[in-house]
């Protein structure tokens, strides 16, 4: 089959495209033919050589995948062949990755594709959909009436956890770094949207919430924790998912006489159930329109290295040329 893998961590160029053997579906693995992956900054992260864990060798990248189940193993009872499936946490914790012609996935990392939903807008939702679920509902706990500010609204995360929050009935505050990308905030359901390249972020935040910010959501990777605890209300809830190396001050006093909460996570430590209850509401609000996809960029497999220069540019250099996802297709 046909595969984008490394042999050795560092840049993007080390991402090879050529031939891999086929895996085997046993036990409760099922083998599913790749329609569509979707790159996510932590597949950046991995290739570039962050010591997480020891990988395999050949490594093939990635994270998401949809497609169809093209075999099962002996134990398998979630799925037959012909299924159409989507799927995240694969390339983590030691697992080979999706980016692949065919991929061998346990059962209980898979969900089913709603009837009518194509494969590219199932992998663009996949470890986005289930971080922005897990931190919006297992964590934050988030209620209809709050208000929550995202930072990012286009972004991969952003653009779900806004959705998502504007289905729970949440009133939600987005940034965007273009009057483009403001626009799609509000396609998305924004009730503000604030240019961060032409608005005083925190004037504007106060301006439209002056009780305070219920949930606050940084994507950012260089938080200032000093400016999100001034803009809270009392009880709030911070939600941090980026910043590996980010070492903030931290404003002990303001913090707790708010009685605030501090939430961090990945999504990859999450339980099989958790991300099972994840998906479940994913599915279901693809299904009744209410969650679309963010698609930026759309390229064949065999131009990994090339998305994954352009995700590194977006991530690291910060250049903005990415609203959404980079989906890729066998």
């Amino acid at each position: 089959m046909k595969a984008a893998y490394i042999t050795e961590c560092g840049p993007p160029q080390n991402i090879q495209y050529g031939d891999l053997e086929r895996p085997d579906a046993t036990g409760t693995q099922v083998l599913v033919k790749v329609g569509a992956v979707s790159l996510n900054p932590v597949d950046t992260y991995i290739r570039n050589g962050a010591n997480y864990w020891e990988l395999p060798n050949p490594f093939v990248v990635g994270c998401d995948l949809a497609g169809t189940v093209e075999a099962v193993g002996e134990e398998v009872s979630r799925f037959v062949i012909g299924d159409r499936v989507w799927g995240t946490n694969q390339g983590l914790l030691g697992r080979q990755g999706t980016f692949a012609e065919y991929c061998s996935v346990d059962q209980d990392w898979l969900y089913p594709i709603p009837a009518g939903i194509s494969e590219n807008d199932a992998a663009a939702c996949s470890l986005v959909g289930v971080t922005a679920h897990l931190g919006l509902f297992r964590d934050a706990k988030i209620q209809a009436g709050e208000t929550i500010f995202v930072h990012g609204g286009t972004g991969g995360v952003g653009s779900m956890v806004l959705q998502m929050a504007k289905r729970a009935g949440a009133r939600v505050i987005a940034t965007a770094g273009s009057d483009e990308k403001a626009e799609r905030c509000r396609a998305l359901g924004a009730d503000v949207v604030i240019n961060y390249n032409t608005e005083n972020e925190l004037q504007a935040i106060l301006q439209a919430a002056p009780q305070g910010i219920d949930v606050f959501w940084e994507t950012l990777r260089e938080p200032n924790i000093e400016d999100i605890v001034s803009v809270m209300k009392d009880r709030g809830r911070i939600v941090i998912m980026a910043g590996r190396d980010a070492r903030p001050e931290f404003p002990v006093g303001p913090f707790y006489v708010k009685c605030l909460q501090l939430f961090g996570f990945v999504m990859f430590k999450a339980s099989a159930d958790e991300l099972r209850a994840c998906a479940d509401d994913i599915n279901t609000w693809l299904a009744d329109g209410s969650l679309k996809a963010q698609i930026s960029h759309t390229l064949p497999l065999s131009e990994a290295a090339r998305a994954h220069q352009l995700q590194e540019n977006n991530t690291l250099g910060k250049e903005g040329t990415i609203a959404g996802k980079i989906v890729l297709n066998p």
